[in-house]
């Protein structure tokens, strides 16, 4: 079925500013009632409650809502990270005037809190200081309770990631089973999911004008209860898709309760459906998508029936196309939870008037430290990493499977101007505090999609495909990264700008069709290193995780090498990798070990699937089906999926990432000879790991050490032998800082996906 076109919304800057704009821009949002009488303010119109530290920066969600919400003419308070235990901290700013606006933080507060083996973390990125345990679990349900105890009366809008993939039924990795969604069990009137600046001014305008916020029914990307017989809901058609749909598309389905004849339909008087249209063709002509809703299986069954699970997993991501989504409803108990269709994603105007409010570009004052600075130890060490980057775009079309971008941000990328980077750049030159002339980053979700997209928009808003560029790169899609190459070179020729670094991760199979972008990229943009992500090397994960074959990571590296000669210098890759995603098996991890040790790669950092909530690799973790393809119960149709369940078996997967520790090689003989892989045990070079075992203390301690767990106290670490390096991959050359020759080399940054 064709898409029928989207009515263009209205534009950000199209509203009529509240009557509070006459204050004009706060230089921070007003975290105390101090800081509103110095703004002359007797009241907030909105306060967001936050599980991050305060940054007022565009990388920081609180900071990029309440800015936008003050361009419109709103008064918006911030309390972060409050004391959850009363609901003293939630009155700070007294009440609101139209609507609290929660959100635990830049990302889930179970995946913040929790490592992928559910040990507690004792840091906080988002904290300062990069203290632990300045949020509570499920920060997103305890906010909304303490809100609603400071305030009955007081409707609560809750957004941000963790709201954003917890919108409906989800597995929940934390407790081993599948919850409710998350606007249920908060009781918040209202959820907003993905990038909320279309429906967050909506919103509050319409707030604004005294409508009650039940009534906020018809908003994009929202989400709300509904319960039976609300008049609202009149003139929708339900598509019922509570079963096990067929292989391919769901378009066809229909309710069975419709009574079909040929060349005519007609349903029951009683049971409120509407007729369908029969062309002469036999095909049934669908109601327009506007009016369509899809029934979801409902909470009370797929929290006990797997399959069902991975079905309804596989019609929510077939309805993410903005352009042809249709609303989704879900019961849960005795009401519908109603997910209208995504956001209209924003237009250029549009995301530089997000990117150019004015934002402090740093911590709130009131987390200085004794020098009245922030890079003493109340540094925040999320800020400290995005501190001299800047964002240039939004959104993912890769739509890797364990990746929880595209479900968030969408995968229509959102570009901001040119012009509205460089004077981002010149801003930063201008006035933070500490910048030596070195951008840290230029890009987004990922480096090289800016102004990447569908050839057509008639196909890009009917197209249903979860990925752009798998199992190839779609012919429809624009690859050229001619407007980036633009971009990079007017952003280094700017007055004291020294370096411009990319730091996002890049995606290698974009990147080898534009030999011209890889050139420019390596020459001037690399400073030695350049992470990217294979994650895996066998094709049984590659194609659960939807990621291209190493062969394009082969063409990237020659093409990498070659760039790097060219220029004159010495550059090299740092390949991340997955252990234990769905769709693996113990001989593809030693497949991976022995093509790292081949490869003379030595991983420090491992990174282990973690199954974050609603994404497609965590409907398979949990129900051993494959959503990307049609989900039966019939084995013989449907497709299984090896899961990596148990802490032995994903502490071998883990193991053979880190072949080169002598305290995993006791496990991995026993599993090489389990395996019948004896061959690969032995002292040359050949082999994966020696035949001998060394005393070892049987510790590990990661990359980022405080979250490291040792088995027994670790022994004290020897002094590095002269000519031992001490990078993140070890055998690789350190970074050239320009340090003392006698200086130990630092370790690389682990880098962040």
């Amino acid at each position: 079925m064709s898409a029928l076109p989207v009515s263009p919304p209205k534009a950000l800057t199209a509203y009529r500013p509240f009557w509070a704009k006459r204050f004009g821009p706060a230089p921070f949002l007003p975290m105390s009632r101090a800081e509103m009488e110095q703004l002359g303010w007797d009241s907030c119109d909105i306060i967001i409650v936050t599980g991050d530290a305060y940054v007022d920066h565009a990388s920081f969600g609180m900071a990029v809502i309440g800015r936008t919400l003050e361009a419109q003419g709103f008064r918006v308070g911030i309390i972060a990270q409050p004391d959850w235990n009363s609901a003293d901290a939630f009155k700070a700013l007294g009440k609101p005037n139209l609507f609290f606006g929660v959100a635990a933080g830049n990302m889930d507060s179970m995946i913040n809190r929790y490592t992928a083996d559910r040990k507690i973390r004792s840091d906080d990125a988002y904290t300062p200081g990069g203290e632990g345990g300045k949020r509570p679990d499920r920060a997103t349900l305890v906010y909304t309770q303490r809100c609603q105890e400071a305030f009955k009366d007081v409707p609560i809008v809750i957004g941000g990631i963790e709201a954003s993939l917890r919108r409906i039924a989800h597995y929940d990795y934390w407790q081993d089973k599948v919850r409710r969604s998350v606007l249920v069990d908060s009781k918040a009137d209202l959820l907003v999911y993905g990038n909320a600046e279309r429906a967050i001014v909506e919103i509050a305008h319409r707030l604004a004008r005294r409508e009650p916020i039940e009534a906020l029914t018809d908003v994009r990307g929202t989400a709300f209860m509904r319960r039976d017989n609300d008049p609202t809901a009149e003139g929708w058609f339900e598509l019922d898709s509570t079963e096990v749909d067929r292989p391919g598309r769901i378009d066809e389905l229909i309710s069975p309760y419709q009574i079909i004849e040929e060349n005519k339909a007609c349903a029951s008087n009683d049971d409120g459906a509407k007729p369908i249209k029969i062309h002469k063709t036999g095909r049934i002509a669908m109601p327009p998508r506007e009016r369509t809703v899809v029934r979801l299986p409902a909470y009370e069954t797929v929290k006990s029936d797997p399959v069902l699970y991975a079905h309804a997993n596989r019609v929510l991501h077939l309805e993410t196309n903005p352009g042809n989504a249709r609303a989704l409803v879900q019961r849960h108990g005795e009401r519908d939870l109603w997910i209208n269709p995504p956001p209209i994603p924003l237009t250029t105007p549009e995301m530089d008037h997000v990117f150019d409010l004015p934002y402090a570009r740093a911590p709130h004052p009131s987390y200085a430290d004794e020098t009245g600075g922030h890079d003493g130890a109340t540094k925040i060490p999320a800020w400290e990493m995005i501190r001299f980057s800047v964002n240039i775009m939004r959104g993912c079309f890769g739509g890797c499977t364990f990746c929880s971008i595209t479900e968030h941000e969408g995968r229509i990328i959102q570009s901001r101007s040119e012009d509205s980077v460089i004077r981002e750049i010149e801003e930063m030159r201008d006035k933070v505090k500490g910048f030596t002339g070195i951008v840290s980053d230029l890009g987004g979700p990922t480096a090289n999609m800016y102004r990447i997209g569908c050839k057509s928009p008639e196909i890009e808003a009917a197209c249903r495909k979860p990925s752009c560029v798998y199992p190839g790169i779609c012919p429809n899609l624009n690859t050229s990264h001619d407007p980036l190459i633009k971009m990079y070179r007017r952003a280094r020729a700017l007055p004291g700008v020294k370096k411009i670094l990319i730091g996002s991760g890049l995606r290698y199979d974009l990147a080898v069709q534009s030999p011209e972008y890889v050139k420019e990229l390596v020459t001037h943009h690399v400073g030695g290193y350049l992470k990217i992500a294979p994650e895996h090397t066998e094709n049984g994960p590659l194609s659960k995780m939807m990621k291209p074959g190493i062969g394009s990571y082969d063409r990237f590296k020659q093409m990498f090498e070659a760039a790097s000669a060219a220029a004159g210098k010495k550059q090299y890759l740092i390949p991340y990798f997955i252990a234990a995603h769905p769709g693996t098996s113990d001989e593809d991890m030693m497949n991976l070990a022995v093509w790292l040790k081949k490869n003379g790669f030595r991983a420090d950092q491992v990174q282990t699937f973690y199954p974050s909530p609603m994404a497609t690799a965590t409907a398979m973790y949990h129900s051993g089906k494959n959503p990307l393809k049609g989900i039966s119960r019939d084995e013989t149709r449907g497709e299984s999926v090896d899961i990596v369940r148990g802490e032995r078996r994903r502490r071998l997967h883990k193991a053979f990432l880190r072949y080169h520790d002598a305290n995993n090689w006791p496990m991995l003989r026993e599993a090489l000879k389990a395996m019948g892989r004896a061959d690969l045990i032995g002292n040359g070079k050949h082999h994966l790991i020696p035949s001998y075992q060394p005393v070892t203390d049987g510790s590990y301690e990661s990359a980022r050490r405080k979250n490291s767990t040792p088995t027994k106290p670790a022994a004290k670490a020897a002094t590095p032998r002269k000519g031992q390096l001490l990078t993140q991959h070890t055998g690789l050359p350190p970074r050239v800082t320009g340090a003392s020759r006698n200086s130990a080399p630092r370790p690389g940054k682990p880098g962040k996906r």
